[in-house]
């Protein structure tokens, strides 16, 4: 891989990895059973310098944003690259986002450029407030011929010829803005600089180096942090290969493992328990003799590998299960969520280690990885190099707020000093995240000290930003908290939001006041939805200036209901 130590920013390393393994595949494309695209690292430059070029006549300056909302594609990769290229700040948005909360964050972050497929674009062009839309330049892809593109530009014909200036960067300046969360309520706009990027890259890649030849299957989207890192910027500065999918049908998953015979995937939590599913349900389908040799070879390749992993053992000893995901895979990564000890050491069984790890956006991307020296089901992993953490105010039980210090840090959250001072205290990154470390220096998790929850699929979920959800119900007044933040549980993976309602005076909670919290609830996402409800007697507490003092109120009701007798399930 290149030496980033000698690198100030993304679009230098990059330049340089598309010069230093012009003929290496770097980029496929496949949809279905159908590959659409394959690029070597010479094509991708070639597709991606005239887009530089347009975006230089286009007067992007250097320090400009440029938003990219769009599913996982080539085009993704060469929009990102042309805008570092073009000394650019890239602000990648969650394409499953609504219209309108895509506007917010497109306001927010003060975007000068937005590349948005098509289907995206004429969602938000409906929007009532589209009137206010600042963003300069546009540009929409796979936009149909006969589509009316009035002051929009389409990806494909937005390009210019000449060669572009290159626009060195440095270090500290800014390379991202990445939402954490913040849609419908407080946007949290992480702001991370170049060097936050390259030791994050070099700080993974010290664990698990890629080279020419490895293969990386994204399904994870781009705009994700992890995905990001491990299916783009990892990748290409190894001279490695991205196989994007433009379905995740989990046939075509399976059919992508053995058609392009695939190294490594990330995957969040959800999607793994979904796999172990599927491969136990194939075991159980067995005929008796084959599921009975099957479990003592299971048992076998877990006996000689208890220490440490040994693919082409486990290849030998299981190689029907192995050809299974295309006879080359590695590792599988996972973090984002909880995940069950029993479904890492299933896998690990199999001869087909998951990496658990843990970090969250305003670090980078992983602040540790299990390594394999030894494999370990009840930890995420030890920390990864140049990542330094600290548990806080530890219990008697050694468990207390984890803190982190390192490069990756981001440098602030967008607009917001007085959420960044209560984040980044001392130098110290403030996780919101309850853990201990063991004998071995493994971290564990025990819950969130914060007001928030961690879906299954790896979305954060701030109860404050789902409220606005509810906006005019028929009640005095009503907060919405994560239930583990009022009753500190110390577990993870049963995590549900719950509504804190106060009635008028003299009102009653009625049938049809149930009807509206349910009508309400059913127009968020499935995984923003409130689980459950209680009823306070009592008046919020609040600040001069009527902020409802969440942290009091939240004490205040822990010790005053009883969790299991006090919630309403919606």
């Amino acid at each position: 891989m290149l030496d980033l130590r000698q690198y100030q920013s993304l679009g230098a390393a990059l330049r340089d990895a598309l010069d230093r393994w012009p003929n290496e595949t770097c980029l496929i494309e496949a949809d279905r059973d159908r590959e659409k695209t394959r690029f070597t690292f010479s094509d991708f430059k070639e597709m991606a310098l005239p887009l530089a070029r347009a975006l230089e006549d286009a007067d992007f300056k250097p320090g400009d944003r440029a938003a990219i909302i769009m599913t996982n594609q080539s085009k993704w990769l060469l929009s990102a690259y042309s805008i570092f290229y073009a000394g650019g700040v890239l602000v990648p948005l969650d394409y499953k986002l609504t219209a309108a909360e895509h506007m917010q964050l497109l306001a927010h972050s003060r975007a000068k450029v937005a590349v948005i497929e098509y289907y995206l674009w004429r969602a938000i062009m409906q929007l009532p407030e589209f009137k206010n839309l600042k963003v300069k330049t546009v540009l929409v892809t796979e936009a149909p011929a006969s589509a009316e593109l009035a002051g929009v530009f389409r990806w494909e014909e937005f390009r210019r010829k000449g060669d572009p200036a290159f626009v060195p960067r440095h270090r500290e300046d800014v390379a991202c803005i990445v939402y954490s969360s913040g849609t419908g309520g407080r946007p949290k706009g992480c702001v991370l600089t170049h060097e936050n990027y390259l030791e994050q890259c070099m700080a993974l890649s010290a664990w698990y180096p890629f080279w020419p030849g490895v293969r990386y299957l994204s399904i994870l989207p781009t705009n994700h942090a992890i995905d990001f890192m491990v299916g783009f910027i990892g990748p290409f500065v190894c001279g490695a290969c991205v196989v994007h999918l433009r379905t995740l049908r989990p046939e075509n998953v399976r059919d992508a493992f053995v058609r392009y015979q695939i190294t490594y995937m990330s995957l969040v939590p959800m999607v793994l328990k979904n796999l172990e599913r599927g491969l136990r349900a194939k075991f159980d389908a067995l005929g008796v003799p084959k599921r009975a040799l099957l479990k003592g070879l299971i048992r076998l390749n877990k006996s000689l590998t208890r220490r440490s992993p040994n693919v082409a053992l486990s290849r030998k000893l299981l190689p029907q299960v192995h050809k299974a995901f295309g006879g080359e895979l590695r590792a599988l990564f996972t973090g984002g969520a909880f995940i069950e000890p029993s479904t890492l050491q299933f896998f690990y069984d199999l001869g087909i280690p998951v990496a658990n790890g843990y970090g969250l956006t305003e670090a980078g991307t992983a602040l540790t990885l299990n390594d394999f020296k030894p494999f370990r089901a009840d930890t995420v992993g030890k920390p990864l190099p140049g990542i330094e953490l600290r548990i806080l105010h530890p219990d008697r039980e050694g468990i207390g707020e984890v803190a982190v210090r390192s490069k990756t840090v981001m440098s602030h959250y967008l607009d917001d000093p007085e959420l960044t001072a209560q984040t980044i205290v001392g130098g110290w990154l403030l996780t919101g995240d309850l853990g201990r470390f063991d004998g071995d220096g493994h971290l564990q998790l025990f819950g969130r000290k914060k007001n928030m929850i961690v879906t299954a699929g790896g979305k954060n979920i701030y109860p404050e930003d789902i409220e606005s959800a509810f906006e005019g119900l028929a009640v005095k007044e009503y907060c919405v908290f994560a239930a583990n933040y009022i009753w500190p549980a110390k577990s993870l993976g049963k995590e549900m939001l719950v509504m804190v309602l106060r009635l008028e005076q003299g009102q009653e909670f009625r049938a049809a006041l149930r009807q509206e919290l349910v009508a309400a609830n059913r127009r968020l996402a499935d995984y923003k939805r409130v689980g459950g409800y209680v009823v306070w007697e009592r008046d919020f507490p609040r600040t001069a200036s009527m902020k409802i003092k969440r942290a009091e109120l939240a004490e205040e009701i822990g010790k005053g209901l009883d969790r299991m007798k006090s919630v309403v399930e919606l």
